[in-house]
């Protein structure tokens, strides 16, 4: 009886430890249009290409990432993002335990090195699903460190009277929390933030974006003239490699500047972090990060160069919008919300993640990500 005992023992154990591993890895590609193209300072989008990632374990559960970088900024298009995704070194982790996927993480780093895009498909797939294989959320995973927050809602570079309407429509539906697009004319941009700030007289915040826009004349043209109005910060206003203008600023002016495409990851984290520091506030991508390590990396820095963090996003999966709200409700230093992404995607190929609620975001506290296919 007793061998009869062990030996049914011994296959319950290998059936557990096999169902630990990673039986089947899959990527694809869609081209999804988003409702309302909008322009920034250097071009017009219209659609959005995103990578999905699905990796399964042996015993059926299944982990998603997804990926969309944008080459302008970190060089890594998504048909690159799905050719690295589709190579052998994805084969390679075929058959490797779950709980060990901080490790699998960083080969990719390794393998990839400079290709975030990839690595944050891999990297949010492998978070999802080791959360799911213990049966709690990736943010329970990390542990909350902040109560839920407003998200801002992006208005593109256009018109007064166009961009008014859009400001009206997001507040009726319960958002309060603006950005606008700015950067191709600091004057227009000054009247086009002045018209907002009359119309809603306080009751909608506004934060702007100039995606490298500005001179250092116009950045500080338009921080004089716009002080009065209560603008609660002002991201990427000039070019990367700018910084060094920007350390010449005042500590308070300085203090609400945004890093976006100066920060990439913890390597410019940390430079940008070095006194006089040129930002006040980091924008934490993680398409630019390589996911939720990469950056959690950055917001570590961030902290302790006493740097507040905003998370923002390109238009994005729910998925990828998840992971970045799970990982932001994670770090005691998040401030700003910018998760977006996902509002103007005319179809998702997933549901579920997080709810919103008069214009905050709230994690649905399933486990791993909360995400499901469509």
């Amino acid at each position: 009886m007793l061998p009869k005992l062990f030996h049914t023992y011994k296959t319950s154990l290998a059936q557990a430890k096999n169902s630990m591993k990673i039986k089947s890895i899959y990527a694809y590609l869609h081209n999804l249009p988003i409702t309302k193209p909008y322009t920034i300072a250097y071009k017009t989008i219209t659609n959005t290409k995103i990578v999905f990632l699905e990796i399964t374990l042996e015993n059926g559960l299944t982990g998603i990432g997804a990926a969309n970088p944008f080459a302008d900024v970190v060089g890594e298009t998504p048909e690159q993002t799905l050719s690295n995704l589709q190579s052998g070194f994805m084969e390679e982790l075929i058959g490797n335990d779950i709980r060990e996927f901080n490790k699998l993480i960083d080969d990719t780093a390794e393998h990839f090195p400079k290709q975030p895009g990839t690595l944050a498909a891999v990297d949010i797939a492998l978070h999802d699903l080791f959360c799911k294989y213990i049966g709690i959320s990736v943010l329970d995973f990390y542990g909350r460190k902040v109560e839920n927050l407003l998200t801002s809602v992006t208005i593109g570079i256009k018109e007064i009277k166009e961009m008014l309407e859009d400001a009206n429509d997001y507040y009726k539906l319960g958002f309060r929390i603006l950005k606008i697009k700015t950067g191709l004319d600091v004057d227009a941009d000054i009247a086009r933030v002045a018209k907002l700030s009359e119309k809603f007289n306080n009751k909608m915040r506004i934060r702007v974006d100039a995606n490298q826009g500005y001179t250092l004349t116009d950045l500080q043209k338009f921080i004089k003239e716009t002080t009065q109005l209560g603008i609660e910060l002002i991201e990427q206003p000039m070019k990367v490699g700018s910084e060094p203008e920007l350390a010449t600023l005042s500590a308070a002016e300085r203090k609400l500047l945004c890093a976006d495409e100066s920060l990439l990851n913890a390597t410019s984290a940390w430079q940008l972090s070095n006194l006089p520091q040129p930002f006040g506030i980091y924008n934490i991508k993680l398409m630019k990060s390589g996911g939720i390590s990469g950056a959690r990396d950055i917001a570590n820095i961030a902290k302790n160069g006493g740097v507040d963090l905003f998370w923002g996003c390109n238009d994005e999966s729910i998925v990828s919008i998840t992971a970045a709200l799970h990982t932001a409700y994670a770090c005691s230093n998040t401030k700003y919300l910018d998760l977006d992404g996902s509002f103007d995607l005319a179809k998702d190929l997933v549901e579920g993640g997080f709810l919103v609620k008069d214009g905050y975001l709230i994690p649905t506290n399933e486990p791993g990500l909360g995400i499901k296919k469509l």
